[in-house]
């Protein structure tokens, strides 16, 4: 490869990741200036918020640009009034799809997403099409270095927890949401903010694909989570591990 052609490959590859970087920092920004707006902008008051916080900073989000998000939020004005809304769907192999979005338009948020589903052998369905074959539970994940497996598998059923599994990655605590904040503020205080702490959709069931299905619906969920409106988005999917392997690489 010639200096010229590397240099253009380099940049654009940061220009990649810093398209990338700005569509992570758009939704964080949308969820600060939510969660300020429906709640108090005091985060140890609002949990909503002081999750949306340890969002930003593992995004490495800058303090200033997190403060100006919630000031917006708190002083409610009209350009961060975005309404919550849950889509669901099927994908291609049979798999349930739930996506959460915050939008400022829910006519350009919802063409988007049906078109993106039927362009990828899915349809977009009706609320609780699929929702029933999920469960909506708090995760919290901490590195393997704050506690052995034995001390955080305690600390997290002594404050409540439902599960908690370690391995050499780190430690998950999952929670039912009704919990989730307290639970969450018992573990800060022995071992401090974890790395991650939000509410999800977890299926109860995982449907198998084969590659050609899973290509496709990896594709579909690539889209999905471009999207500025989305949040979040989670499948019921389940692939051989070389499968996963090739189609992540």
């Amino acid at each position: 490869m010639s200096g010229h052609s590397q240099f253009k490959n380099i940049m654009h590859r940061k220009s990649a990741q810093d398209a990338k970087r700005a569509k992570v920092f758009t939704k964080i920004i949308r969820e600060l200036t939510t969660a300020a707006r429906l709640g108090l902008p005091d985060p140890a008051a609002n949990p909503r918020l002081r999750a949306a916080m340890l969002v930003a900073r593992e995004a490495n989000m800058s303090k200033d640009t997190v403060e100006r998000a919630v000031k917006r939020g708190a002083g409610n004005a009209e350009d961060v009034a975005y309404d919550e809304v849950r889509y669901e769907g099927f994908g291609p192999g049979g798999t349930a799809i739930i996506v959460e979005a915050l939008t400022d338009n829910r006519n350009r948020t919802v063409s988007e997403l049906r078109m993106a589903f039927s362009k990828h052998g899915g349809s977009l369905g009706e609320s609780n099409s699929v929702a029933f074959m999920f469960e909506r539970k708090g995760t919290l994940s901490y590195p393997a270095a704050v506690a052995s497996a034995d001390d955080m598998f305690e600390a997290a059923l002594d404050a409540g927890a439902e599960n908690v599994e370690s391995d050499s990655a780190g430690h998950e605590v999952t929670a039912r949401p009704e919990n989730f904040a307290d639970i969450r503020d018992r573990l800060e205080r022995r071992f401090g903010p974890a790395g991650r702490a939000k509410l999800a959709w977890h299926p109860k069931s995982s449907v198998p694909i084969d590659a050609a299905a899973a290509e496709t619906l990896f594709k579909l969920l690539g889209i999905l989570e471009d999207s500025d409106d989305v949040q979040s988005v989670s499948a019921n999917f389940e692939v051989a591990d070389d499968v996963l392997q090739r189609l992540t690489a």
